[in-house]
């Protein structure tokens, strides 16, 4: 393993973001239920990835995981309520609530994807089948934050190539952080628990404040429960299929 590969796989996390305009043009969506709906897969995928940085992380120190995972949802919280103090703002031709409304989701989805990207890094850094199994799911779990984003552009007259770049433009994160985190911890030996804690504490932060409450509200509550066990179980097993 070296710092190509994991750039190259970080790479194709972000790319599978773009993916997200394709249902969204295949058919038309009811934007309440795919949000419900794709938020609550994400949210299990990443469920399922985190107890694996965790134990992972436990594995190697239990006090550096606790720590890093604090750290990781004090970061996701700062720069979530930095982000909302930004209100007036405008993407390609949506202006007013809905420009603001597309920047707040892109920009929390960049924001998420730097985790991502540190998950990806540090992963590779241990166990390879723990760096396989993180970027499988981070990959997976773009998709539906494609699908968000280009929810938040198509219909209202964007053109869905463009929905496709921004949704690609807020995973990018994730292949500029991977390296550096796969460098450090590989060059820090100790820094890998806490940097797995670290990536595990802010995915189920994002899960809890952010997905759950979109997949969880409205009239789609117990088709997002079923489909929030399923992608956990889901992830669960094929955790235990890579030999994690």
């Amino acid at each position: 393993m070296n710092a190509w590969v994991v750039f190259a796989v970080a790479l194709g996390t972000a790319l599978a973001t773009g993916l997200g305009v394709i249902p969204v043009m295949a058919s038309r969506m009811d934007e309440k239920r795919s949000i419900a709906l794709s938020s609550a897969v994400a949210g299990g995928f990443m469920l399922g990835a985190s107890a694996a940085l965790f134990y992972e992380g436990g594995q190697r120190g239990i006090g550096g995981t606790f720590l890093g995972a604090l750290v990781g949802i004090a970061f996701i919280y700062v720069t979530g309520r930095s982000l909302e103090n930004h209100p007036d703002a405008h993407i390609g031709g949506l202006r007013g609530a809905r420009g603001v409304t597309a920047l707040l989701v892109i920009g929390v989805m960049t924001v998420h994807s730097l985790t991502e990207g540190v998950a990806v890094g540090v992963s590779f850094a241990g166990e390879g089948s723990l760096g396989v199994l993180i970027a499988i799911a981070i990959a997976i779990h773009n998709i539906p934050e494609g699908v968000a984003i280009s929810l938040t552009l198509v219909p209202f007259g964007e053109r869905p190539r463009n929905a496709a770049a921004w949704s690609i433009f807020s995973s990018l994160p994730q292949p500029l952080m991977a390296v550096p985190a796969y460098l450090a911890v590989r060059t820090f030996e100790p820094l890998l628990s806490a940097g797995l804690g670290f990536a595990g504490g802010a995915m189920v932060w994002m899960v809890f404040t952010h997905l759950l409450p979109e997949a969880l509200s409205g009239e789609y509550r117990s088709r997002s429960i079923v489909a929030l066990v399923v992608s956990t179980v889901f992830m669960v097993l094929l955790e235990l299929a890579i030999g994690f």
